[in-house]
């Protein structure tokens, strides 16, 4: 009817995608929702529960969940999980005292049963800073070369400036697109 001949001549209807966006405080997730929203990040606070903001990207609608990261809050993550169609996960790759607190809150992230065989962006951000490891070695530290049951990727990326971070949404419509189609 109608509705087919408008669908046509609009195109096909976006695709929504549920993303989960998580990491320790002062990682940089919602300077990076900021970044991909197109938004200033020039002042930024800790977040004190969440934030969603959609964005449109590639042809996808994405309903990004920034959740905090105060120790007090990651209990609460997984409440968040349910029908979630990508992890993206932010590393403070100059914050290398929290590697070891970091890669244990993402090895539980990843066992739980929500999300399994779900994708995996590990966003490794703060690039641009001079103490930042780089993001092969931030990947073997977490042993994501593990990770066999889902997609990963690992990303080097500075949300501040926004470099690295169209890289990262690129990777995610690839793994999206053929579920489109």
């Amino acid at each position: 009817g109608l509705l087919s001949v408008i669908q046509r001549v609009k195109g096909s209807p976006e695709q929504e995608l549920h993303i989960v966006l998580l990491g320790l405080d002062n990682a940089g997730k919602t300077t990076l929702l900021k970044c991909l929203a197109s938004e200033e990040v020039s002042t930024i606070t800790p977040t004190q529960g969440f934030n969603i903001k959609s964005v449109h990207s590639h042809g996808f609608k994405l309903n990004v969940w920034d959740i905090g990261g105060q120790r007090s809050i990651r209990p609460y993550w997984r409440k968040y999980l349910g029908s979630t169609d990508l992890l993206i996960y932010v590393i403070d790759s100059a914050d290398q005292k929290r590697f070891e607190e970091t890669g244990q809150e993402l090895a539980e992230l990843t066992e739980e049963e929500s999300l399994t065989g779900v994708p995996l962006l590990v966003f490794a951000n703060k690039q641009d800073l001079a103490t930042a490891a780089p993001a092969a070695e931030i990947a073997e530290g977490l042993s994501l070369h593990t990770y066999r049951d889902r997609e990963w990727q690992i990303q080097a990326c500075s949300a501040l400036s926004g470099e690295g971070v169209q890289d990262g949404m690129n990777w995610i419509s690839s793994q999206f697109m053929n579920r489109k189609k």
